[in-house]
């Protein structure tokens, strides 16, 4: 067995060279070389408290980060009316911190374009500027953009959570909140080293749904499923109210899915393929609970999203409907049969090499998976998540 540095020194390693790493990975690793997980668990626990790592529960997965060392402290403002929230909030962050705290929206409007901070936790309920308005003007503010926006409301998410991110929030937390999970977010968002942490785009990779994708195939239980769940019309809605309309609702909805497998207990897995679907592996029983609690809180959000971009209902008694030429959006889930897989997996391992088996590209997945039909394209860039209609990425119809 391996002495207790040695350990940490390869978890560094590890998750530096591959910036995000799983724990059921990181375990592959001790099994391999004669590491009993006790030792892993005690290696990645005191990494962690020395702010060397961080862990976040994402897509199902328990997920570490390597942090940056910062020379100086990175400054967070807590915006909470209630003293003993914003007392819980504070601790919840932790030390390492510049933190200040504030009970008032107007106060926190002046505070934060004077201080510019790198972070700010924001309550929706305030007295004075409620939380919207200051999300809204920190991200239209050309110094302050780039702050990180995270939302931490008891309010009713149906329409708050879709507003709230489609004024530039990064994240989106009801209460009552974990205080380990705003710790993780804050951390990650603030010192994760290398590219920005995106919600989005950090989900589980195509590594990881390579894995759910054998073990789909391998899985001798027959209640085991995978499927993907698709925002349809999203490239025609993308299309005509721009890109950053397209991202929202993708925003949206992964925030939707993630809260969803949370509250499941994490058993559920979820990645996303860099378009306009995600793929969903586990119990079919668990499976079905997520997408129908997903798709009834997306069906009532649809309301907000339409009147967002100035469609206004018409009523005919029976329900409210709109107009023709508005895009619709709707999410599918559908299931893929084991033999299809099989039947897709052994056309792509034609052309592939022995060494490569269980491991593929996100064309190659989505092959696989029933999704040739490529729509919608993300990538991240140095500008952050970037939307493309069409493979090929002709955007010369999107509006700005």
């Amino acid at each position: 067995m391996e002495d207790i540095d040695s350990v940490k020194s390869d978890i560094i390693t590890i998750v530096n060279d591959r910036q995000q790493v799983t724990y059921n990975e990181l375990l592959k690793y001790a099994s391999a070389t004669g590491v009993d997980e006790k030792t892993l668990k005690r290696g990645l626990k005191e990494l962690e408290t020395a702010s060397a790592i961080a862990s976040r529960r994402s897509g199902g997965l328990l997920t570490y980060y390597v942090l940056q060392a910062e020379e100086q402290l990175r400054r967070i403002t807590i915006v909470e009316d209630d003293k003993n929230i914003n007392k819980l909030m504070a601790l919840s962050v932790g030390k390492g911190f510049d933190i200040t705290q504030i009970y008032d929206g107007n106060e926190a409007l002046q505070k934060i374009k004077y201080e510019k901070p790198d972070l700010v936790i924001l309550d929706l309920m305030l007295p004075g500027a409620d939380g919207l308005q200051i999300c809204q003007t920190i991200k239209k503010n050309e110094n302050l953009k780039d702050t990180i926006v995270i939302i931490v409301s008891a309010m009713d998410a149906t329409s708050n959570r879709f507003k709230g991110i489609k004024y530039g929030a990064d994240y989106y937390i009801r209460k009552p909140f974990d205080p380990a999970e705003l710790r993780s977010l804050v951390t990650i968002f603030l010192k994760k080293k290398g590219k920005k942490f995106d919600p989005l785009i950090d989900l589980p990779n195509e590594d990881k749904i390579s894995d759910a994708l054998e073990k789909a195939i391998s899985e001798d239980n027959s209640e085991y499923e995978i499927g993907r769940m698709r925002v349809d019309g999203l490239a025609e809605f993308a299309g005509s109210f721009g890109t950053d309309s397209g991202i929202t609702i993708l925003r949206l909805v992964s925030q939707l899915i993630q809260d969803h497998v949370l509250e499941s207990g994490n058993k559920t897995f979820v990645g996303f393929l860099n378009g306009d679907d995600f793929v969903i592996a586990g119990i079919k029983q668990d499976i079905s609970k997520i997408v129908k609690d997903i798709t009834n809180e997306f069906n009532a959000v649809l309301p907000f999203i339409y009147q967002s971009e100035g469609y206004k209902p018409i009523e005919l008694g029976i329900e409210d409907t709109y107009g023709a030429d508005m895009p619709k959006l709707a999410l599918l889930y559908s299931p893929i049969k084991k033999d299809y897989l099989m039947e897709k997996r052994t056309e792509i391992l034609k052309n592939k090499d022995q060494d490569d088996v269980g491991s593929y590209t996100y064309d190659e997945l989505r092959h696989m998976l029933g999704g040739d039909e490529l729509d919608i394209t993300i990538t991240r860039d140095n500008n952050g998540v970037r939307l493309s209609i069409g493979k090929t990425g002709d955007e010369s119809e999107i509006k700005d």
